[in-house]
């Protein structure tokens, strides 16, 4: 099912009244682990909106939709009033990188969603919630992803969607063993299955962050 496609909200990056220097970015503070991808960012030097209300997708020029669960998220985002403002701001370009549950709001169609769920869109696939079944079959594996270069990433699964249909708009980054996709990208809009903000190892965000930083200079 589609749509056609407890941290204040305020800048985690930086000081009050602190002039930004880099192009601010959002990640979605509904529900989820949204504290540890602002922690990942930060690292890396962003400035982090923690977004939760329409107001605060106009500040942003990338965001990131982190794990969780994805009805909820959807719910939340609808009775904030913001699931609107990000599908026209995807829809205008701005950059957005969605892991677990945030593949499944960037998936133009979603498999298994409850009844009612809608997505923000973004992708041009088809994703099926928790493919791999319960919270206990969850599991870790080695992924060869071209974009990022050596090593291969160590990726984390937890109650994990996959691609199971990639239209012609959108490119694998990286699949599993087996050919199952488990990563991809459309233009600036980037999904992963897996958890890299748990793993410590940041090549995702920064890759997203170069995204962001081009888009913004008009690159």
């Amino acid at each position: 099912m589609s749509r056609r496609l407890t941290v204040s909200p305020s800048v985690a990056g930086s000081a009050p009244g602190t002039p930004r220097s880099r192009p601010p970015v959002g990640v979605l503070a509904l529900q989820g682990d949204f504290r540890e991808h602002a922690a990942v960012l930060t690292s890396l030097g962003a400035d982090v909106v923690f977004v939760r209300r329409p107001e605060e997708v106009a500040q942003i020029s990338g965001l990131v939709i982190p794990g969780g669960e994805s009805s909820v998220i959807d719910k939340l985002a609808r009775s904030f009033g913001v699931a609107d403002a990000v599908v026209a701001r995807i829809r205008g370009g701005m950059p957005v990188y969605g892991t677990c549950a945030g593949l499944i709001l960037l998936a133009d169609r979603v498999q298994g969603g409850i009844r009612g769920q809608q997505s923000f869109g973004g992708l041009d696939v088809s994703v099926r919630r928790n493919a791999f079944g319960a919270q206990t079959e969850s599991f870790e594996a080695e992924l060869d992803v071209p974009v990022l270069g050596e090593p291969p990433m160590h990726a984390v699964f937890i109650r994990a969607p996959v691609v199971t249909e990639l239209g012609p708009k959108a490119t694998a980054l990286a699949s599993l063993g087996d050919g199952t996709v488990v990563a991809v990208q459309q233009g600036g809009v980037l999904g992963t299955s897996f958890h890299p903000e748990m793993t410590g190892d940041t090549r995702f965000h920064q890759y997203f962050l170069d995204t962001v930083t081009a888009r913004s200079s008009g690159g």
